[in-house]
């Protein structure tokens, strides 16, 4: 029997750095500069190599300025704080070691690091190749097919199809209409009203699919029904938000991702 090949991996890398600022103590270097997030990061990217021993693996980061979903909806992300100073000056390092570890950094202008994976998400479901995508973003369960699979390695939880169903109790394929209907106060994204994920949960076993779900609008009851009702015309956007990009123009493909020598000096 031939030997599996092992899964392309693709690092959500702003995710990461987020999360290892706010889980590791403020460590610094003997000059004084903050070094905690670098550490968490490069530690999780060589505990994936070493892991998995992939072929092809990238590291995904948001590019500078607004992305063009800001310019879609001027509130996205609006009410989040700034970087902190500790963590933005740990940016370039970072990406100085990624490089130096020879592993492909990808940056593109204008997009969400989340359109770049869901993009090369796709091409890899096309091209019948497994892919494993490390973050820590519930918005991507909506990636995962038979051939994507996330996984958090803060906490090892691995997200395949029935995983996604699991954690969610809705498939892959309905998580747009459940984080449309949920919505996301952390990155400004409406969604109805008091509904939370049990009543989303509901409503998408019952009607089967926000548009259906839509179509019978008038038949929810009460104060949750009229916060429906009242939120129909918003829904639209919200939904456009929440769905990943899947078909950017990158100059890239999964043949980029290969894995190159790293430069110790570095």
């Amino acid at each position: 029997m031939a030997k599996k090949e092992p899964p392309v991996i693709l690092v959500d890398g702003s995710s990461y750095l987020f999360r290892a600022f706010h889980a590791l103590p403020p460590l610094t270097n003997s000059k004084g500069q903050p070094t905690g997030a670098v550490y968490g990061v490069i530690n999780m990217l060589r505990k994936l190599r070493d892991e998995y021993q992939p072929v092809y693996m990238g590291v995904v980061f948001d590019a500078k300025g607004k992305p063009f979903r800001h310019v879609m909806y001027k509130e996205y992300k609006a009410n989040r704080p700034p970087m902190p100073e500790d963590l933005a000056a740990q940016i370039a390092p970072l990406h100085q070691l990624v490089k130096a570890m020879g592993l492909p950094l990808i940056i593109v202008d204008g997009v969400e690091a989340d359109d770049v994976i869901g993009t090369l998400a796709t091409q890899a479901t096309a091209q019948k190749k497994d892919m494993l995508i490390s973050t820590g973003d519930k918005d991507l369960a909506q990636l995962v097919t038979p051939h994507v699979t996330l996984i958090n390695t803060m906490n090892n939880e691995v997200l395949d199809e029935k995983g996604v169903e699991g954690k969610f109790e809705v498939p892959p394929s309905r998580i747009i209409d459940y984080l449309t209907l949920v919505g996301d106060t952390s990155d400004y994204i409406p969604g109805v009203p008091k509904v939370g994920p049990k009543t989303a949960v509901k409503w998408l076993r019952q009607y089967d699919s926000l548009d259906k779900l839509l179509e019978h609008a008038d038949e929810v009851g009460g104060k949750i029904g009229d916060n429906l009702r009242n939120s129909v015309d918003d829904l639209p956007l919200s939904r456009e938000l929440v769905t990943i990009r899947c078909d950017l123009d990158l100059d890239l493909d999964l043949d980029d991702l290969e894995i190159q020598q790293p430069d110790n000096e570095t």
